[in-house]
């Protein structure tokens, strides 16, 4: 395989699981999944980890991967190789694995006495891939096996946390939020 072709079969592979922690972002708010509740003396996710937040970052995922696959066909003929289709179980495992991964993340964050938004390198990178990568393998195993090849995740990991950097700056730039990072 090309690094192009790799490049961009990861990117496209990886787009419903980089979605949903923005559209959380911005359809978040509203009632805390940890319900205020504490682990000691601190909150086990905080205020950040809503229930309209990880539905809507969910939803996002699943609508842009069914967008990606409805016009995964002319992209493939106007590049010249196939990019992935999703399969409903494929997308759901991206998805809720990148908001699985985020919860997961402020989880931690909580045990090592960091606050809301702190900057925890690594983590913050790559939390989302570490969950929605395995859940995919679980719930689709064939369809992740055929995209996810060993070139393909290496490229999810190091192109990961580029793009992730890049998008909070943006983010941030804009006023959706409260950190660069």
């Amino acid at each position: 395989m090309a690094v192009l072709e790799t490049v961009v079969i990861a990117f496209w592979a990886m787009l419903p699981a980089y979605v949903p922690n923005n559209a959380a972002v911005l359809g978040g708010g509203g009632r805390p999944i940890d319900g205020g509740r504490t682990l000691g003396d601190a909150r086990l996710l905080g205020d950040g980890k809503t229930w309209r937040g990880t539905a809507s970052g969910i939803t996002a995922g699943l609508v842009l991967a069914g967008v990606l696959t409805l016009v995964a066909d002319d992209v493939s003929s106007a590049i010249g190789f196939a990019v992935p289709t999703f399969e409903p179980l494929a997308a759901l495992g991206l998805a809720a694995g990148a908001m699985l991964g985020d919860i997961l993340a402020s989880f931690l964050k909580r045990r090592t006495g960091r606050q809301r938004g702190a900057m925890f390198p690594g983590l913050d990178q790559l939390d989302f891939v570490v969950v929605s990568l395995p859940l995919t393998a679980l719930l689709a195993t064939e369809w992740f096996f055929t995209w996810f090849t060993w070139d393909v995740i290496l490229v999810v990991v190091v192109l990961t946390p580029i793009l992730h950097v890049t998008t909070n700056m943006i983010a941030y730039k804009l006023g959706l939020k409260n950190e660069p990072w």
